[in-house]
C-alpha cells in the first residue's frame, strides 16, 4: 500500500487526492488530506466571493472525492508551524508527502502611508466576508465601512470581487453565506464612491469578462470609465489588434467592448468634477444620489497613501502612458482620489513553511515537476502542488494539470518510496503528539451547525467565523 499525505484541502490539494485515486500504476493507495483549518475546500470557501454561487458550487466535485473511501479527511492540524507537525516528523509517517499549501500574503505597494489606519490588503477583506477563523473580531465591522470613498488597488479579479462587494446592496447578500457580523457591517456602509485603479492600460487588466460585467448589473450602482482615459491604450483604437502584432485576445477584445459601452455613457461624470462626487471634506456634494459609483481609472500608479487625522484620507498617483514596449512611463503629472479605505489587491505571495525549502524571490518552494528540491537535489518523499508550486497563477481549474504533474512524478518514485516505512495508523500518531484532528464526521457537524445558524436567522447556512465555534461545532457528534 502507497500511504500519501497531502498538505491543504483547496483545489490543488484535492485535485491531487483525485489524481491519485485516478491512476493504475498503484492499485492500493490510501490518501490523507490535512488541512490547518477545521473545514475543507481552502480558498473556494474562505475565497470565492460568497455572491459567486456557481463558482461555489465546486465545493460538491471536492466533496465528493473527500468521502471516496480511500480519502481520509484531517482537519485542525499545521503543518510546520510551532503548535504543528514539522515536516521531518509529517515524513515519518506517509510514504509520500506532499505540500498543497496556497500562496495566502498579500503583495504590498510599498509606497509610504500603506500601514496607515484605513489602508488594507484584498486578502484581508475578503477573509473578513468569507468568515476566515484567523480574522476574528476586524476592523472592517468597526469604521472601515464608515468610509464615503474607496479605491481598489489593482485590475483583476479580485479587485472586480471586492469593488462588488463593497457596492452591492447588503440585501442582496442575506441568501449567501456571508456571516451575520460582515452582513451587519456591509449594511451600514456609508461607501457610496469605489475607485478601480490599474497602473497600466485596459488591455493589460487582468480581470475576466464574465467579472467585469457583474459590475454593470448590480443593482442600484453606476460604472463610470473616462473615455480619455482608454483612449490612451493603443489596443482601445485598434480592437482587431495593432499593425504588425499579433491580434488582441479574445478576452481582452470582449473587456475593451464592455468598457467602450460604459464609457460612451459616461460623458463628464467619468473623471472630473461631477455633481455629487466625493470631494475634498470627504462628504458628497448637494447633488448626490443615493446609489453608489464605481469608477474604472487606468494609467495610475500609486505613489503615497495620504493622511489625515492620522488615517488615510486618499491615494496620490503618478499619471503614467504607454512606453511603447508593452510597459508604462511616469508622465511628471500626479492625481490625489479622495479616499478613505484603501484596499490593495495586487497579488497573493508564497509564504516560507518551516522546515521546507523556500525559494523567496519567487516565493514558491523549488521543485522539478513537482519533487522538492534540498540543495538542487530531490527530496525523496517530498512533493508540491498548486501555487506554492509554480506562483499563484491561473485559475482553479489550471491545478488539475498541476497536480497531475506532481502525482505523475511521486508514482514514478513510488516504488523506492514504499520501500520506506510508514505509520500504519498516522491519526493515532498525530494524536499521541497532542493533536486533536477533526475528522470528516467533525465537517460534517460544523455544516449541520451553519445551517442551524441561518434557520434561526431566518438565512439559507450562515458560515460560523471563529475558532472556537468552529471547533465546538465539530466535537458536538449529537448535532
Amino acid at each position: 500500500m502507497l500511504s500519501v499525505a497531502v498538505v491543504g484541502s483547496g483545489p490543488s490539494g484535492v485535485y491531487t487526492a483525485q489524481a491519485l485515486l485516478q491512476q493504475s500504476l498503484v492499485p492500493d493507495v490510501r490518501v490523507h488530506v490535512l488541512d490547518r483549518l477545521p473545514t475543507p475546500y481552502g480558498l473556494v470557501r474562505y475565497g470565492v466571493a460568497p455572491d459567486h454561487e456557481k463558482i461555489k458550487s465546486l465545493q460538491n466535485s471536492l466533496r465528493a472525492v473527500l468521502e471516496d473511501e480511500r480519502v481520509t479527511f484531517v482537519g485542525n492540524i499545521g503543518v510546520g508551524g510551532a503548535d504543528g507537525v514539522s515536516p521531518a516528523r509529517l515524513a515519518e509517517l506517509y510514504h509520500a508527502v506532499v505540500y498543497c499549501v496556497g500562496a495566502s500574503a498579500d503583495r504590498a505597494l510599498a509606497v509610504p502611508g500603506e500601514n496607515l489606519p484605513g489602508s488594507y490588503s484584498a486578502t484581508r477583506f475578503v477573509s473578513w466576508y468569507s468568515a476566515h477563523p484567523d480574522i476574528g473580531a476586524d476592523p472592517f465591522a468597526r469604521d472601515a465601512l464608515g468610509a464615503l470613498s474607496a479605491v481598489v488597488i489593482g485590475v483583476g479579479n479580485v479587485a472586480v470581487d471586492v469593488a462588488r462587494i463593497l457596492a452591492r446592496g447588503a440585501g442582496e447578500l442575506r441568501r449567501t453565506d456571508v456571516p451575520s457580523g460582515a452582513l451587519r457591517a456591509l449594511e451600514e456602509s456609508r461607501v457610496r464612491e469605489v475607485h478601480i485603479v490599474g497602473r497600466r492600460g485596459p488591455s493589460q487588466a487582468r480581470f475576466t469578462t464574465k467579472e467585469l460585467r457583474e459590475l454593470g448589473a448590480l443593482p442600484g450602482a453606476r460604472v463610470v470609465v473616462d473615455p480619455v482615459e482608454l483612449a490612451l491604450d493603443p489596443a482601445y483604437a485598434a480592437p482587431d489588434g495593432l499593425p504588425g502584432a499579433l491580434p488582441l485576445p479574445a478576452v481582452v477584445r470582449r473587456n475593451l467592448e464592455v468598457l467602450r459601452g460604459w464609457s460612451a455613457g459616461s460623458g463628464a461624470d467619468a473623471a472630473g468634477a461631477v455633481p455629487g462626487e466625493v470631494g475634498a471634506g470627504g462628504a458628497p456634494g448637494p447633488a448626490a444620489d443615493a446609489g453608489r459609483r464605481i469608477r474604472l481609472r487606468f494609467f495610475l500608479r500609486p505613489v503615497e497613501l495620504l493622511e489625515r487625522g492620522g488615517r488615510v484620507a486618499g491615494v496620490r498617483f503618478a499619471r503614467t502612458a504607454p512606453d511603447g514596449t508593452g510597459g508604462v512611463r511616469d508622465t511628471g503629472r500626479y492625481e490625489d482620489i479622495e479616499a478613505q479605505l484603501v484596499l490593495r489587491a495586487i497579488g497573493y505571495r508564497g509564504v516560507e513553511l518551516p522546515g521546507l525549502p523556500f525559494d523567496p524571490v519567487r516565493g514558491t518552494v523549488p521543485h522539478a515537476a513537482g519533487r522538492v528540491l534540498r540543495g538542487g537535489v530531490p527530496s525523496p518523499g517530498e512533493y508540491v502542488a498548486g501555487w506554492i508550486k509554480r506562483g499563484p497563477t491561473g485559475v482553479i481549474g489550471s491545478n488539475r494539470s498541476c497536480a497531475k504533474e506532481t502525482v505523475a512524478s511521486l508514482l514514478a518514485d513510488a516504488a523506492a518510496l514504499t520501500r520506506r516505512t510508514a505509520a500504519g495508523d498516522p491519526l493515532a500518531v498525530l494524536r499521541e503528539w497532542g493533536l486533536r484532528p477533526v475528522e470528516w464526521t467533525g465537517w460534517l457537524s460544523i455544516e449541520r451547525a451553519e445551517a442551524e445558524l441561518g434557520r434561526s436567522l431566518g438565512r439559507g447556512p450562515v458560515k460560523i467565523p471563529d475558532w472556537a465555534g468552529l471547533l465546538a461545532a465539530a466535537r458536538d457528534e449529537n448535532r
